[in-house]
């Protein structure tokens, strides 16, 4: 079993400290969230956990203080299905925060039934993709007084089956659980390369990844059959722990300060799909994105 696991599986280890960095993790309570989140607390950054469900929260940030001996872990309110939610909770940090020197947009929903939106999004297009982008372009000037700073988007692998349907962003003609999940993953590398292009030279870099393919509750979601089919092939997929490593990889590894909008995966830079890269796609899906959110981001 171990000899499959280190076929799959690249370690990566640091003593780089954060001590007086201020770290925001979204989906901070559960999985590949809280153990980035457990990692960063011990490296001593100051963790402000972004997170829908509070009382998990409270929890999991009492559990990560009594490990780590930091007692700087704060939870605040953040529903990334709900613009209203985005803009309060953006408005609290830049109110009460003097920096944001990292940005880990971590939270995510997988393959769910069809839902929309409080505004009306796809339930994984308008969480995965359009929340983090609001939540960014509201934390961005912030970041930017931070510098040097990084923001991180957790993708995934699935974006190589994904494509940008621009007629039909919402899933309203047809609705695939695995094609809205793989769009949303594609539009985070999009949103990745195009942020990083228009951040060079401001001191913030910016990097997407795949975690991996991890044992979280990120699966609640799929059918019974394939649920069957995570367990047989438990011996090749991550624990939390693993799967967070490529995040704080791109978080804190100190050669990674001049790169900028590559694709990460094992704690490497790694290719992309040919869609990934398309920087047309990435500038209109930009543009749509804004007009979706209602904000004039140049």
């Amino acid at each position: 079993m171990a000899a499959i696991r280190k076929m799959f599986y690249r370690s990566w280890s640091s003593d780089v400290r954060l001590d007086g960095k201020t770290v925001l993790i979204t989906g901070a309570n559960t999985g590949i969230g809280k153990e980035t989140a457990r990692d960063l607390a011990k490296r001593g950054a100051r963790i402000i956990m972004a997170c829908r469900d509070l009382e998990k929260a409270e929890i999991t940030a009492k559990e990560i203080t009594a490990e780590s001996g930091n007692e700087n872990i704060i939870v605040k309110k953040l529903d990334l299905a709900d613009t209203k939610s985005v803009h309060a909770f953006a408005e609290q940090i830049n109110n009460e925060e003097r920096q944001i020197n990292i940005l880990i947009n971590n939270a995510g929903i997988m393959m769910c039934p069809y839902s929309k939106t409080a505004d009306g999004f796809e339930m994984q297009f308008g969480v995965n993709h359009l929340g983090h982008v609001l939540l960014t372009h509201l934390l961005l000037d912030l970041i930017k007084r931070s510098t040097p700073a990084r923001i991180v988007n957790v993708s995934s692998k699935a974006h190589t089956m994904g494509t940008i349907q621009f007629d039909d962003l919402n899933s309203e003609k047809n609705y695939s659980p695995l094609k809205a999940y793989a769009q949303s993953k594609l539009a985070n590398i999009l949103f990745t390369k195009e942020l990083a292009k228009r951040l060079e030279g401001s001191g913030v870099t910016v990097y997407a990844l795949h975690p991996g393919v991890v044992r979280t509750e990120l699966s609640r979601h799929l059918s019974s059959t394939l649920q069957i089919g995570m367990k047989l092939l438990q011996p090749f997929t991550k624990s939390p722990v693993e799967g967070a490593q490529t995040t704080i990889y791109c978080s804190v590894a100190p050669e990674l300060e001049k790169e900028t909008g590559l694709y990460y995966s094992d704690c490497a830079a790694t290719s992309c799909s040919r869609a990934a890269s398309d920087e047309d796609v990435a500038k209109r899906l930009w543009g749509v994105s804004c007009q979706l959110l209602g904000i004039n981001w140049n």
